[in-house]
């Protein structure tokens, strides 16, 4: 039986991995490295996050995007963006790197296994026995669909991680709902591949980050906008660096912050490509979208009363991506349905080390954002995540040992290249959050 199974090989699931095999627990990593970066983001996209803020984690800083691009000859800059190729080699490279094997299959399955553990499935049909779980599924599975483009058939309507290729959109009219980064880039990069793209977006006008501030600044500057792995400013720098004191704040708050903070923007490298190139309907919001033609027609109320329409040969919703256990098929019903949730939200409510209430299954990413902040939304969070969930997963393989033939202990991650050290279960504190 493996002491941990790491379902998903993204920048969550690599790192916790990472983690993990560092900590000489049993692993085993399933599925197929990068793969929402490799083949659910368009071509030509740029990371909105700066360089340094965006690397993945493993004991000691070791592996970072900074030494990725040493190494090969690039350039990570402050204030210069990377490209999505870019990075979707660094996470492979990472992974070759931090994580003793990734199985490139994917999980069919995840039930409960008596009172010891899961049995995980994978396509191929092998059953893998495991004392604890990390689901690192990524964002994909809970991309977000306006209600009325439920109706539509996929050759006339789609959500922005869809794609991988808008080339196929050339000399079309393609409608792109939404105002954030992901609405924006794509439209920008559809008028790039030569289609025709008209926004439509419930906000009055559309909102834009400055160039970043430089890194070496005299402190007042600083300490009035400091840089954070969310951009700029004391609301960021909280979310981004105390993610274990976003946990402490009531649900509701959590739920709100991890919905609403940061604010939907666009980068400042992109708005000189999109505001020449592309059409917006601002204070829109779509009533209806019914097949017309050869495409869609989209009813629009605006938000004085008024009504039109807007046709097109298909609309792609940029609407972001909602926590929502329901979709999480490969989860047995039995475990999915009983989960203890943030109220306010279909998201598990998690521990300080991201447990939730099924002992031994622990969630990263995505899920994990209503219990510690919007951090969890970007990679930046993967460093937070993977350290603290490898010390709930230590706790849990303590407290099942110690079960079954008395207190026994197993190691704790090294810090700073310091020796392993081992210990009894972990405290509260100890499994993600400082003592007080």
């Amino acid at each position: 039986m493996y002491d941990l199974v790491v379902v998903g090989a993204g920048p969550y699931g690599l790192s916790i991995a990472a983690h993990a095999a560092a900590a000489g627990l049993r692993l085993r990593v399933l599925g197929m490295p990068m793969a929402s970066w490799r083949a659910h983001m368009p071509d030509g996209m740029l990371l909105r996050s700066e360089p340094w803020s965006s690397s993945l984690s493993a004991p000691s800083n070791r592996h970072n995007l900074a030494e990725y691009c040493a190494v090969h000859d690039l350039t990570a800059e402050h204030g210069v963006p990377l490209a999505l190729d870019t990075y979707v080699a660094y996470g492979r490279w990472f992974g070759e790197r931090a994580v003793p094997q990734v199985e490139e299959v994917a999980v069919t399955a995840v039930r409960p296994d008596g009172d010891d553990g899961f049995q995980v499935e994978t396509e191929t049909g092998e059953l893998i026995a495991a004392r604890t779980v990390a689901l690192a599924v990524g964002m994909v599975p809970f991309a977000h669909r306006p209600w009325p483009l439920l109706e539509l058939p996929p050759e006339l309507a789609s959500h922005s991680s869809d794609h991988r290729d808008l080339r196929r959109f050339a000399g079309r009219d393609v409608a792109v709902i939404g105002a954030g980064q992901s609405a924006l880039e794509t439209a920008a990069l559809l008028a790039e591949q030569g289609a025709r793209p008209t926004l439509v977006a419930r906000a009055d006008r559309l909102h834009w980050h400055g160039p970043p501030q430089p890194l070496d600044r005299g402190r007042l500057r600083a300490l009035r906008a400091p840089h954070s792995g969310l951009g700029a400013g004391w609301p960021n720098w909280v979310w981004s660096q105390l993610p274990w004191a976003v946990r402490r704040l009531p649900a509701a708050t959590r739920v709100r912050i991890a919905e609403t903070g940061p604010a939907p923007a666009g980068a400042w490298w992109l708005r000189g490509r999109f505001e020449p190139a592309v059409a917006a309907r601002l204070g829109h919001r779509v009533r209806a979208a019914v097949p017309h033609g050869d495409g869609v027609r989209l009813h629009l109320t605006h938000t004085d009363g008024g009504s039109e329409t807007v046709d097109a040969h298909h609309v792609v919703a940029a609407t972001g991506f909602t926590p929502d256990l329901r979709r999480l098929r490969l989860l047995h019903p039995r475990v999915r349905t009983t989960l203890r949730t943030v109220a306010g939200s279909r998201a598990p409510e998690l521990s300080p080390g991201f447990e939730s209430s099924w002992p031994g299954l622990f969630f990263a990413g995505l899920l994990s954002a209503p219990s510690f902040g919007p951090s969890m939304h970007v990679v930046h969070g993967a460093g937070f995540t993977a350290a603290r969930l490898l010390r709930g997963v230590q706790r849990r393989l303590n407290d099942r040992r110690g079960d079954r033939r008395g207190a026994t202990t197993i190691p704790r991650p090294a810090r700073d290249g310091a020796p392993a050290a081992t210990s009894g279960p972990a405290s509260e504190a100890a499994a993600g959050e400082p003592a007080h």
